[in-house]
């Protein structure tokens, strides 16, 4: 379909199982990383475990070497890895965790010529109170954006079940980065914005796949991008956490495509946190 100019591909039973594969294959890894997360370990560590499990699945780290196709740098690593204040795109490197950190591994795989995108947002040790409620606000955002989806649903729907929740409980949604469709390509149309009005922007369909990848700030979402022209961090230097699916819509409402096998032990800890909260 074409919305104005822009092309929003309609995956079929074929595309939508591949889909399936590489999501799977995604999860997977993630799950395993989550083995990794403890103090002490540095960045280029994960890093280079995920590449290697990457390979081992015969899929290709969809990171590595991507530009983004607006003249951007190539992305020297297979995974970005995102430390407390690092909204996004965060470059692995010799930076050691250390106890009371957060950090984002976000993971995309291509095999068989499709993609699949999924991240967490990790403890390291024991939480501090402003961690522990970004993180956990973040994790919230994600699970009311996937459930707006469904077919006649809108974008606006998504983005605006995540701004609604991340404000009131006193974070700020990030602006300058997005969902995106996604299948053949890393990014692909539509966009989705994880703020907006409800019963706006583009309906869903059958056949449509997108992530929902809500980056929820403690502070205000304005963002500072590093020399690299990768690394975005939070302008007021407060902390960043996010949650990413790949979700495809269903005659009868959504399926995420990067549901885990397992439960993330590292990152899944405080699942509770709203349960007495509103």
């Amino acid at each position: 379909m074409n919305l104005r100019g822009r092309s929003v591909t309609i995956k079929d039973a074929k595309e939508i199982e591949a889909m399936r594969r590489v999501g799977r294959m995604a999860a997977e890894t993630l799950c395993l990383v989550d083995e990794l997360i403890q103090p002490g370990i540095t960045t280029a560590e994960i890093n280079e475990f995920v590449h290697r499990d990457t390979l081992r699945r015969g899929a290709i780290p969809a990171p590595l070497n991507y530009t983004g196709g607006g003249g951007m740098p190539p992305f020297p690593a297979s995974v970005c890895t995102s430390v407390n204040d690092v909204i996004c795109h965060g470059i692995p490197g010799p930076q050691r965790l250390v106890a009371g950190d957060i950090i984002n591994v976000d993971i995309t795989h291509i095999f068989d010529g499709f993609h699949g995108d999924t991240s967490a947002t990790f403890y390291v040790g024991e939480p501090g109170r402003d961690a522990l409620h970004v993180t956990e606000v973040a994790r919230r955002c994600l699970q009311l954006g996937l459930a707006q989806v469904r077919p006649g649903a809108r974008l606006g729907d998504i983005g605006f079940a995540i701004q609604q929740f991340a404000e009131a409980q006193g974070c700020s949604v990030v602006r300058k980065f997005v969902g995106h469709g996604i299948g053949r390509r890393f990014h692909e149309d539509p966009q989705v914005e994880h703020y907006g009005r409800p019963g706006t922007g583009l309906r869903l369909k059958p056949g449509m796949i997108f992530t929902i990848e809500p980056m929820v700030n403690l502070g205000h979402y304005e963002i500072d991008l590093w020399d690299d022209e990768w690394t975005a961090v939070t302008a007021d230097g407060s902390l960043s956490a996010q949650f990413e699916h790949t979700v495809l819509v269903t005659d009868t409402g959504h399926e995420v495509l990067t549901q885990r096998p397992t439960r993330l032990l590292r990152s899944e800890r405080f699942e509770g946190y709203f349960d007495t909260r509103p």
